[in-house]
């Protein structure tokens, strides 16, 4: 069978490559085009990617109306090169901003349409559930809490686990040690504070200074940024002036895998950081207004997926304009080697891990698509 697939940001390229492993296994005689990225090109064969996520990655508001003639574009490029392919099916792969649009799209040209990664609607424009409901045939989650949101709603949606699961088993396999990564990566002795400052500019212009001020306050460790380079380095350099910290780029896993803790900014970081056994606090730099609106505006009591998926406050969440330092401090000081919370927070963590679900995800999620495909096209 056919498979088109969209993915617009790094995440989407790293589950979508595990993905179609999983329907190239189910199914031997498929055939793939797709945007993504490079590990999709590596999974689905260079030839077949039509647009990198570089080119289709905007964030904030100011971004995209900088760039509303590109995304315009790229959209009519998108639909007209799905109608050409003719899959027997499109797989939208999160980055909802897009892919709800191109759902609508697909549907009434009487396209299959399924939604791998639900979009967050729990959280924010919930008034996208109707956009699922209308034009997915079918819906596939990957955190537990969501079966129960999406019933509510009218949708029976497939849970098979969480595909983070498959991407850190497959990363764990090639991990150097301890000494090789400290070495490789020109760090010294002294144990390693992770800081996960998001993988958007925004994000770092509103994190990371005040997590390289907070490791100014602990000397006795060595805090390192996992740095994404497709994100210049001037960025991260403009909000670690004048402080000790320390940067790897494309290496989150490796570094967290040698970290005593981490300091991380909302987002799948806060998951893999657990999933990982990694201590962590959320810090998570917001506007004034948002703030003020936040009350209103999130439908949700918790910001980590951590916390979200047990249903409690286990990594604790420092959402604020104006964050303390001081308090920052004391609480990353916890979950430290000897911290008062650090015991209680991996108890925690091995919890989620069963919450969650063990490695295989990206395969049985593919297993399930195959026949859901061919049942609908009886």
């Amino acid at each position: 069978m056919r498979y088109y697939l969209i993915a617009g940001e790094p995440s989407g390229d790293l589950h979508g490559a595990n993905l179609m492993r999983g329907l190239a296994k189910a199914d031997p005689e498929a055939e793939f085009r797709f945007w993504g990225g490079d590990m999709m090109a590596e999974a689905g064969g260079a030839a077949n990617l039509v647009k990198h996520y570089r080119e289709t990655s905007f964030f904030g508001i100011a971004d995209v109306l900088a760039n509303l003639g590109t995304i315009a574009r790229q959209m009519r490029e998108c639909r007209e090169d799905v109608l050409r392919f003719a899959p027997d099916v499109l797989i939208l792969i999160d980055y909802p901003g897009f892919n709800v649009k191109m759902a609508e799209f697909a549907h009434r040209h009487g396209l299959k349409v399924f939604y791998y990664i639900a979009p967050k609607v729990w959280a924010w424009k919930e008034w996208r559930v109707k956009a699922l409901r209308r034009f997915v045939d079918r819906l596939y989650i990957i955190f537990p809490f969501e079966k129960e949101y999406f019933r509510r709603k009218g949708i029976d949606a497939a849970f098979e686990g969480n595909p983070l699961m498959d991407a850190i088993a497959r990363r764990r396999e090639s991990f150097p040690s301890a000494e090789e990564f400290r070495r490789e990566n020109g760090l010294d002795g002294r144990p390693a504070v992770a800081l996960l400052a998001g993988s958007r500019r925004s994000e770092i212009r509103a994190n990371l200074r005040f997590m390289a001020e907070l490791a100014e306050r602990i000397p006795d460790r060595q805090f390192v940024v996992a740095g994404v380079s497709w994100i210049d380095r001037a960025e991260y350099d403009r909000c670690t002036a004048g402080t000790a910290v320390r940067y790897v780029f494309d290496k989150t896993y490796e570094l967290l895998a040698v970290a005593e803790a981490a300091v991380v900014t909302s987002g799948t970081a806060t998951l893999e950081t657990a999933l990982l056994d990694v201590p962590e606090v959320v810090v998570y730099g917001v506007p004034w207004i948002y703030e003020k609106l936040k009350p209103y505006v999130l439908k949700i009591p918790y910001v980590s997926l951590v916390n979200l998926n047990l249903g409690r406050e286990a990594v604790r969440e420092i959402v604020q304009c104006r964050p303390s330092v001081e308090y920052a401090e004391a609480e990353l000081r916890a979950v430290l080697e000897g911290g008062a919370e650090r015991e209680r927070m991996k108890a925690d963590f091995a919890e989620l891990r069963r919450i969650i679900g063990g490695d295989g995800a990206s395969e049985r999620f593919a297993a399930r698509m195959v026949e859901d495909l061919k049942m609908l096209k009886r």
